[in-house]
């Protein structure tokens, strides 16, 4: 008897993300050891823990497809890009990379809704609702380094910013928590 529950369009693009999720893992490591070899330990430390994420949702990726009846393949992962040149294109490349993500993410929710695997698409509302967070995450980080100055920001504003970011909570809260009273 077949128990497999994804069409092979699905359970392909699944195993793309899955493999999209552990590059953009290998993307925020680099980042983060870029960013610890400049002195930057607690933009580092941040990067460390989304990089962690990322790979976090590579898992989640793979457990759906076996539980659906699939099987994931795992695909040789990119090299990360190069380092980057300041800390505007580590932060701006964060951000690219997450509206990258979130680009990718749309696609199979339409594949979903075009195949009516209304399991996949419920599944990947999660993921909607994460990319949200996620982009708007990175837009903080610009944000965060155009306050301190940007490039130009003096030694005093980046010790500040890295220590914000150091005592940064490692979980961004989920915005389907947020109430009135907490926003």
């Amino acid at each position: 008897m077949n128990t497999k529950r994804l069409s092979a369009n699905m359970e392909k693009a699944l195993s793309d993300q899955m493999n999209k999720e552990i590059h953009a893992s290998h993307v925020f490591l680099s980042y983060g050891i870029w960013a610890d070899d400049k002195g930057y330990q607690g933009i580092a430390n941040f990067l460390y823990r989304h990089a962690q994420e990322e790979r976090n949702h590579s898992i989640k990726f793979m457990e759906y497809v076996l539980n659906r009846g699939g099987k994931p393949k795992v695909n040789a992962i990119p090299a990360p890009p190069a380092d980057p040149k300041n800390l505007t294109a580590c932060f701006d490349g964060v951000f690219k990379h997450e509206v990258d993500n979130t680009t990718a993410i749309y696609k199979i929710v339409d594949l979903s809704m075009e195949e009516k695997d209304w399991a996949t698409w419920n599944f990947m509302q999660w993921f909607v609702q994460e990319q949200i967070e996620e982009e708007t995450l990175a837009q903080n980080l610009i944000d965060k380094l155009k306050i301190a100055g940007g490039d130009r920001a003096t030694d005093e504003s980046l010790f500040t910013l890295d220590k914000t970011l150091q005592e940064a909570p490692g979980d961004v809260p989920l915005a389907q928590n947020a109430t009135g009273n907490n926003p």
